[in-house]
């Protein structure tokens, strides 16, 4: 085998491998990207996945872990405007994308 020949040899198969890391880079999007789209669940979503919804940085996020530790579970979305750092505004751009779970307050089930 020439040169040439190794040279083009060599090519084809770095195309090859930068395709098949294109199309797994493309698929782990579109999973994490579907991920994104299911509803959080505030009664019961960790630091880090409260930080995925848009305009929740780590400080908001622990807000909203510390109030759901000491006031007990969520019994609605709206409740979340009573975490420091939530008002009307964030509050509507979060509504579609978070969820409250079944659980009840301890002052619900006495």
């Amino acid at each position: 085998m020439n040169v040439l020949t190794q040279s083009h040899s060599l090519t084809r198969r770095l195309a090859a491998a930068g395709l098949a890391l294109a199309l797994a880079l493309t698929l782990a999007a579109g999973t994490a990207h579907a991920a994104a789209d299911a509803p959080v669940d505030i009664n019961k979503a960790s630091v880090e996945q409260l930080t995925e919804l848009p305009g929740v940085g780590t400080t908001l996020a622990a807000r909203i872990v510390e109030y759901r530790e000491q006031q007990g579970p969520f019994s609605s979305a709206e409740e979340l405007m009573n975490v420091k750092g939530i008002g009307e505004k964030s509050f509507e751009k979060l509504r579609p994308q978070v969820t409250v779970g079944t659980a009840k307050k301890a002052a619900d089930s006495r």
